[in-house]
């Protein structure tokens, strides 16, 4: 998700203070919710778990089926749309169309989005009963039972996008060349996802998901070349116009050395 830092004044400590309640608060939450769910899984939380599965008819194994699966496909493509937008928005297409405040802002907010359906697709899992997954299986890759490299793929890939997103509100600190760095790990992250997509999913088979994974591959498949070509070119642009400045400078001494 190649991108530059925000030509923001803002006050930085307001970014701090922003960066960390949104973290405390997201982190926070999913505490509480596993531990919720641990608590649903000792027999002492075990009348409450009824209780919530008989009044929003939960004990379902159909509901919980497409709850996963749409969550899982949603924040595929939320992760996938925030780091193609983050690699579009320096090349200048949405310039005199998006504002550039606007455009920082929908990338954070399809960031955290994605990963908060992500966060549901996990939660979702651990309380399917048909194929349930543990808090260890789902936080620790390579260790369950179902598929466990393409899932253990999924996992890093969440943990990827994840550094991504956090490194964003430390991007003042951090500095632009460690921001860039930390960035094109979503990449790697978004490969992670689509294998665990296609060989741990069960739509990896459907026409749409094929689509799907087809479509936003070739697309970051072209914006990776095309960075690629364009960093080479600017690093040449660079190289012609310093070796241009060093010429330049001789010259102008020549004079003065030959009237001494």
């Amino acid at each position: 998700m190649p991108s530059t830092i925000s030509a923001s004044k803002s006050n930085p400590y307001t970014q701090w203070f922003k960066a960390f309640s949104a973290m405390t608060l997201a982190g926070g939450l999913f505490v509480g919710i596993m531990i919720a769910l641990w608590f649903m899984q000792t027999p002492q939380g075990a009348p409450v778990a009824y209780s919530l599965q008989s009044l929003f008819a939960m004990n379902t194994v159909q509901a919980w089926w497409y709850i996963t699966r749409a969550a899982g496909l949603m924040s595929y493509f939320l992760l996938w749309l925030s780091m193609v937008w983050g690699m579009v928005i320096p090349t200048k297409f949405f310039q005199g169309v998006v504002e550039g405040t606007f455009a920082y802002d929908f990338h954070e907010f399809l960031s955290l989005l994605g990963l908060g359906f992500v966060l549901l697709h996990v939660i979702v899992l651990m309380l399917d009963q048909y194929l349930p997954f543990s808090i260890a299986e789902i936080t620790i890759p390579f260790i369950d039972s179902y598929r466990p490299l393409w899932v253990g793929l999924g996992i890093i890939g969440f943990y990827l996008f994840l550094l991504v997103t956090v490194t964003f509100y430390m991007r003042r600190t951090i500095g632009l060349k460690a921001f860039r760095a930390f960035h094109v790990l979503s990449i790697v992250g978004y490969l992670g996802a689509t294998l665990h997509g296609l060989f741990a999913g069960t739509d990896s088979a459907l026409p749409v998901a094929k689509f799907l994974y087809a479509g936003t591959f070739l697309i970051v498949s072209f914006l990776t070349v095309y960075w690629l070509v364009f960093g080479a070119l600017a690093k040449r642009e660079q190289a012609s116009a310093e070796a241009a400045r060093v010429m330049a400078q001789r010259r102008a001494h020549r004079p003065r050395q030959s009237h001494r």
